[in-house]
């Protein structure tokens, strides 16, 4: 299996956990998406020195042959399906310890005044 098929299938499945599965719907939202644009960046930088410094090579056969920065398309779909896979699940589980931790009741709150028999 060549490494574009397995990015669009990353990015499918990444997709289909935020829309169907966790239902956090990440990639609806703005903030998503000015996040995610600040990590193209980076992973852009990162992608053209390994890949145009030879550090990384790829086999020509495994790829369609579109690069930017130096590196395949390929690896900015798998980033993506990366980025978006971690963020959702981050969301998940952040919404379910959320709504666990709110019907906890308060602890009690602590006084200074110690019990009368433990004053010496």
């Amino acid at each position: 299996m060549s490494y574009t098929v397995l990015a669009l299938l990353g990015v499918a499945a990444a997709v289909a956990e935020d829309r169907w599965l966790l239902r956090t719907r990440l990639l609806t939202r703005r903030i998503f998406w000015v996040s995610y644009g600040i990590i193209v960046v980076f992973q852009l930088l990162a992608n053209g020195i390994l890949t145009g410094f030879g550090i990384v090579v790829y086999d020509p056969g495994a790829i369609a042959g579109l690069r930017i920065a130096y590196a395949p398309v390929e690896d900015l779909l798998f980033g993506f399906a990366l980025v978006t896979h971690t963020l959702s699940w981050w969301v998940w589980w952040g919404r379910r310890l959320g709504r666990s931790s709110r019907r906890r009741p308060a602890p009690a709150p602590v006084s200074g005044v110690m019990p009368a028999d433990r004053h010496n």
